[in-house]
């Protein structure tokens, strides 16, 4: 007697329960599996990036996405702050290391962050090959970057503009790849990480680019007078000799202020002593038009807030799973039921009280194994669609892989729920008259 042929062949007669069955079964794991997966994910970025740094320097506006978009990297930056204002704060005796940050250019969606070699150590960043950037225009990328991108040292690129993807607004400045990091699990896997002069440079040739064609139309301009007024070619000459002192003198002043003029993201600042934060931030939000903003509290913070979404689709899913529990439960006992005469008959040819009972346990088993790999399958899918959707993907990489214990646990709980509904819905089984049902049969 094949117990598990039996068990399918029961499945199969009644497919529209074992379905729903199913069905409520795989939404309840998908959800307990997706929430697990979200926040477990959460909570390793909050800890995992944070490394070292204690405050976030930048341009005034909400500090959360000050500390998003210089930390995490998923959002935009509050603005541009002066550099050399933010090189005065760093030279404070309470902080031990200061590393200023500059972005707003992408490729391919990778951000390109322009910073000193002291941003590694955030990260405990080290080669996998190459070198680290020595001057303008060498970059070294993360190791997610490098194999999502099929990027090689040696290789070149141009940047665009912005944090998005885009052929529209391309920098004619030229990338090459020196570096490429070890895997740190950690932001920087999906970072191209240059100098500052690189990020500089690039927007500069850019604005250089536009000064020149209305320069070039001023010219034309010039030129244009010369030829009407050449009655008055010694007084033009003498005009122009001044001018040109004159832009002689602008252009050296513009080049000093240009200097002055030097723009970043944000600093990141880690302190000598945790007793800097009590009044440093406060002072720095007093006293200046910058913004200060403590990572680890802002982080706190947007936890918190996520924590009661996650606790209530939590609850949610316990809810459902109680709930395909019962149905499991109703469905088997319903089986039990209705083939009272089937088990009797079957127990009259030698079959023992265990077979019927592995019987009703396969059937239990079956709809859960089948629920758990659909379910499974449902939150791979679902999270990359909703990725995809909010257009991180896995650019950004922000969804850690489901754990082996993650797993477990929501398995262990399945089996016990199914173990629960099985152990009541077999208890005709046990109690079963064989005689009695026999003799009912009409």
């Amino acid at each position: 007697m094949n117990i598990w042929k039996i068990s399918i062949k029961n499945l199969k007669s009644k497919s529209f329960y074992t379905v729903l069955s199913i069905v409520i079964l795989a939404l309840s794991i998908t959800l307990l599996l997706g929430i697990q997966q979200i926040k477990s994910s959460f909570e390793y970025q909050m800890e995992n990036n944070l490394g070292d740094i204690d405050l976030v320097i930048g341009a005034k506006g909400s500090p959360l996405q000050l500390v998003l978009a210089s930390i995490l990297h998923l959002d935009n930056p509050t603005g541009n702050i002066n550099y050399a204002e933010a090189k005065k704060l760093a030279k404070n005796r309470l902080i031990k290391t200061a590393v200023p940050i500059s972005y707003g250019d992408n490729y391919k969606g990778y951000r390109i962050v322009g910073t000193t070699d002291e941003f590694y150590n955030f990260y405990n960043a080290e080669l996998a090959e190459g070198k680290f950037t020595e001057k303008s225009s060498q970059v070294v990328i993360g190791a997610t970057l490098a194999k999502n991108l099929n990027l090689k040292l040696g290789d070149t690129f141009k940047s665009s503009h912005g944090l998005v993807d885009n052929a529209i607004d391309v920098h004619d400045d030229e990338l090459i790849v020196v570096g490429i990091l070890k895997p740190t699990q950690k932001v920087i896997d999906r970072l191209i990480v240059t100098n500052l002069e690189t990020v500089w440079d690039v927007h500069d040739h850019d604005d250089e680019e536009h000064t020149n064609s209305h320069e070039a139309e001023h010219n034309d301009s010039e030129t244009h007078e010369v030829h009407e007024h050449d009655n008055e070619h010694h007084e033009h000459d003498e005009h122009d000799e001044h001018d040109h002192e004159t832009t002689d003198e602008a252009h050296h002043e513009h080049e000093n202020h240009h200097e002055e003029d030097k723009e970043i993201t944000s600093l990141l600042v880690q302190f000598r002593s945790p007793v800097a934060l009590l009044n440093f931030p406060r002072k720095v939000n007093e006293s200046s038009n910058l913004q200060a903003a403590i990572p680890k509290y802002e982080l706190d913070r947007l936890y918190e807030f996520t924590s009661i979404g996650f606790k209530t689709i939590t609850w949610i899913a316990y809810l459902i799973l109680i709930i395909s529990g019962i149905t499991i439960f109703v469905n088997l006992y319903k089986m039990v039921k209705e083939r009272a005469f089937d088990l009797a008959i079957l127990r009259t040819y030698g079959a023992s009280n265990l077979q019927l009972i592995k019987m009703i346990a396969y059937e239990g088993f079956t709809v859960a194994i089948i629920a758990f790999l659909a379910g499974f399958l449902f939150v791979k899918v679902g999270l990359t669609l909703v990725l995809k959707t909010a257009r991180l993907g896995f650019k950004q990489n922000i969804i850690k892989t489901l754990t082996f214990e993650d797993g477990m646990q929501v398995a262990i709980l399945v089996f016990i729920m199914v173990t629960l509904s099985i152990a009541l819905a077999i208890y005709p089984i046990l109690k079963m008259n064989i005689s009695t049902i026999l003799s009912n049969e009409k």
